[in-house]
């Protein structure tokens, strides 16, 4: 568990796959409460340069970085921009990069933030604190603009039924709290069977949606595969079938796994040469114990490989 009572999911396995030496460098490209720096530091002499678009990690992150003799830098920024940031700061290639993705624990507590249905606050999710809130999102969007998001980002079957409600509630007042929208989602959908908040899908999609966290996602694989360097490995933790997906096309894909073109034509015509190699196929799952001591790893998975010599591809966003 780390300083702020933020306890890591999968940490042994993250520190394992990326197999931390003396003398390493290594980027945690979501540093968070700084679990994985922390036990990546704890692990090996390495330096771990550590980047988060949230200015509260930041600001945590600058006290931990007191303990641990100028081996940890914390830097505000996207993980997206990772290679455009860690280049800046004078560092052409690194030897392991980490992502932990989606919202943190610390995030979903502080009612403040507005991520959480279970606590009433303000209808924000922001995790720069910038751009438009959910709040706005919720209140300007058009019925089929949000049913769109609801059920794309959030793998809502019943999207159009909460876009209605939520575009009838908002004609009486605009929709300001977490509690408000929570409580007009679950008044069109029914409780599942599992014990699952009505509102977990709407909330997730919203959360991706205002954050553009799938988006930053492609741009920060392709960033982590641009400052490897060959033998360098690439950890990714997600929490859930969108991001999962897009992590597992990325590597099949840059590993030569994926589909290619035609099995006749030349490698020079079917694509460039593989970027990745995989160590483990599957995602590897967190263990029945965690997951009992730490209910929110139940949906995380693993994913990990590592970097050959061959040059990065050209950036693809996501299908």
């Amino acid at each position: 568990m780390s300083a702020a009572g933020h306890i890591p999911v999968m940490v042994r396995e993250v520190v394992a796959a990326l197999a931390p030496r003396d003398g390493a460098i290594i980027v945690d490209g979501t540093f968070g409460r700084g679990g994985y720096a922390e036990a990546l530091l704890t692990a090996a002499s390495c330096r771990v340069w550590a980047i988060d678009r949230d200015p509260e990690a930041v600001a945590h992150g600058r006290e931990i970085a007191r303990r641990h003799d100028g081996r940890l830098t914390v830097i505000h920024g996207r993980f997206g921009r990772m290679d455009r940031l860690i280049n800046a700061a004078g560092l052409d290639t690194v030897d392991g990069v980490t992502l932990d993705l989606g919202v943190s624990s610390p995030q979903i507590d502080d009612a403040a933030r507005g991520f959480s249905f279970r606590q009433d606050g303000p209808l924000d999710m922001r995790m720069e604190r910038d751009g438009p809130s959910a709040a706005d999102v919720v209140n300007a969007a058009g019925e089929a603009e949000l049913a769109d998001i609801i059920f794309h980002l959030g793998e809502e079957r019943l999207a159009r039924r909460i876009a209605r409600a939520i575009v009838k509630r908002r004609a009486e007042q605009p929709i300001a709290r977490t509690g408000e929208l929570a409580e007009a989602v679950r008044s069109v959908v029914p409780r599942a069977a599992d014990g699952i908040d009505p509102a977990t899908r709407t909330f997730q999609a919203l959360r991706l949606y205002v954050n553009d966290e799938l988006g930053e996602l492609d741009h920060g694989l392709s960033a982590a595969e641009a400052i490897l360097a060959p033998g360098g490995r690439l950890a990714v933790v997600s929490f859930h079938s969108l991001e999962d997906r897009r992590v597992k096309a990325f590597l099949r894909r840059r590993s030569g796994s994926g589909p290619r073109p035609s099995r006749h034509l030349p490698d020079e015509v079917a694509g460039p040469a593989p970027s990745f190699r995989l160590i483990e196929r599957q995602a590897v799952r967190p263990s029945p114990t965690e997951t009992t001591n730490n209910p929110r790893a139940r949906s995380a998975r693993l994913r990990w490989a590592e970097r050959t010599s061959a040059a990065p591809w050209p950036f693809e966003a996501a299908a």
